[in-house]
């Protein structure tokens, strides 16, 4: 009975929400147009190009049109060994990536936005090379989601709050 009143109020509820002015983040004009006219140029590297890549699958890059922005990273990736094991090898790892970055206008050159984004993730040791090799490239590649994921957010931000390229 509790759940059929609370998906009642629920119900009544949606068209109050419509006039409260709440708009999606992506749903704001000239964040999606903002983001997809982004040019990422990420570091040398695995790492660096897993960023890039999902930097240009967060943004939609339309590489058809010319960019209007210019993202320019410099990436510094850290392993550090934690806990130990009875024979003092490391039983995990600590992958941390600290993205200091740029975004540039194409046109004029002048930066507009810069930041430093953080991440960390850690992922096991394993014993077989090839379990090690695999191990520590799943973490770059959550690693580098998770920094793509954090720097989207913050340009999207800034972009519905009315970044403009003029």
């Amino acid at each position: 009975m509790q759940a059929r009143l609370f998906a009642l109020a629920l119900l009544l509820a949606t068209p109050a929400l419509a006039g409260c002015g709440f708009t999606p983040l992506y749903a704001v004009p000239g964040v999606s147009p903002g983001l997809s006219s982004i040019e990422t140029v990420a570091p040398e590297g695995r790492t660096g190009f897993l960023l890039r890549q999902s930097l240009d699958d967060a943004f939609a890059r339309d590489a058809a049109k010319p960019p209007v922005w210019r993202l320019t990273i410099d990436l510094k990736e850290t392993r550090t060994p934690r806990g130990r094991r009875v024979d003092a090898a490391a039983s995990r790892y600590e992958l941390e990536l600290v993205a200091n970055w740029k975004l540039t206008n194409v046109a004029t050159g002048a930066v507009v936005r810069d930041g430093m984004t953080r991440t960390e993730v850690t992922f096991d040791r394993a014993d077989q090379p090839y379990a090690a090799i695999v191990a520590n490239q799943d973490g770059q590649a959550r690693a580098a989601a998770e920094l793509a994921r954090k720097i989207q957010l913050q340009l999207a931000d800034w972009m519905a709050g009315g970044a403009s390229a003029d």
